[in-house]
């Protein structure tokens, strides 16, 4: 399969571009787009086979839901059995933004997409590429992100090309991912608001609204109601190991285990205290949102440098500390404690 390449800017939507990937979309193919969170692997969301072809290109377990990325609640409405009155509230402060909700599916959406589950994830993209895909095919995009199934996020169409050239029909070019890590999943089909993915719109800023907003983990075992919840995620191709304690025991640990070809993760405030290793600083953490939209292509940074071990500190500061946290843990190997 020879894969297409558009590059546009996100100021001057290309309309023969949408076009074309509009075309392709409604013939039941794969279209990698742009989003404010990740780049996106678009396929008809209501096509089974076109469905079955995005599990195919990723690698991805067939258990394992996808969200569909739609363009207004009109469109929610289309898709779903009800509209909780928590959605409209929460659609007024987040949508169109990085906040994916779970509501209860209609039999329009097949369960290709929901992994076998009577629900079903929807968000809808602030991006203005995506949202004039979405409108270009008039149905919605099922989108996991673009990347081979394990692997960091992408963040880059750059990113895409690597992990799914060949693979995938084309790919929609609109430079770096704004946010860099995933949407908030938020289970909004029971009595109590439950967040079963932390992400772009953080958990502080859900509290505000939903004061009593709880959090869900999965076991092996479990049928995962969101995507990055039951398996292994965002891993770069060396083990990574979690390092947590006080900070100046953090750094002499790592600094005692780094070699000369070992990865180290570091804050800018600690990174020109290791002598040993290939640093790559994630950012200061006074910025979380830095932090965050520098994760991704920190992980695969250290696939190019091709080093053996990567050890990273732990980022348990600011406003997106659950969702940084929440995916260096997926990626990880395992965490060091030091005392």
């Amino acid at each position: 399969m020879i894969t297409s390449y558009f590059k546009m800017d996100i100021n001057h939507i290309d309309n023969d571009i949408i076009t074309k990937c509009s075309e392709l979309l409604k013939r039941g193919k794969l279209v990698a787009f742009p989003t404010e969170t990740v780049y996106g692997l678009g396929a008809n969301g209501l096509d089974e086979k076109a469905i079955a072809g995005i599990f195919k290109a990723k690698g991805r377990p067939m258990d394992n839901p996808l969200i569909l990325h739609v363009n207004s609640m009109d469109m929610v409405k289309k898709f779903t059995e009800e509209i909780p009155s928590v959605a409209y509230d929460l659609a007024k402060i987040f949508w169109p933004g990085p906040l994916t909700m779970i509501f209860r599916k209609n039999d329009l959406v097949p369960y290709a997409a929901t992994a076998n589950l009577d629900t079903v994830a929807i968000r809808i993209p602030s991006h203005k590429v995506a949202l004039a895909l979405i409108t270009a095919c008039g149905f919605p995009l099922a989108a996991p992100s673009a990347n081979y199934s394990g692997k960091p996020s992408p963040t880059d169409s750059a990113h895409v090309y690597e992990d799914l050239n060949g693979k995938i029909d084309a790919i929609i070019d609109c430079g770096k991912s704004n946010i860099g890590i995933e949407s908030t999943v938020l289970d909004i089909t029971g009595d109590i608001p439950v967040v079963l993915r932390p992400g772009g719109v953080s958990i502080r800023q859900l509290e505000l609204l939903i004061p009593n907003i709880i959090s869900e983990k999965v076991t092996d075992s479990s049928a995962p109601k969101s995507p990055g919840m039951k398996y292994r995620h965002y891993s770069p191709e060396a083990p990574l190991y979690l390092v947590q304690g006080e900070n100046e025991k953090v750094v002499s640990k790592i600094s005692t285990l780094a070699g000369n070809n070992t990865g180290i993760l570091c804050s800018l405030e600690n990174m020109n205290r290791y002598h040993t290793g290939k640093r790559i600083c994630l950012g200061s953490i006074a910025n979380s949102e830095q932090l965050a939209s520098n994760l991704f292509d920190s992980l695969r940074i250290f696939d190019k440098l091709q080093v053996d071990t990567i050890y990273s500190e732990y980022f348990e500061y600011g406003e997106y500390k659950e969702a940084i946290m929440n995916r260096l843990k997926k990626a990880s190997s395992g965490t060091i404690s030091v005392t």
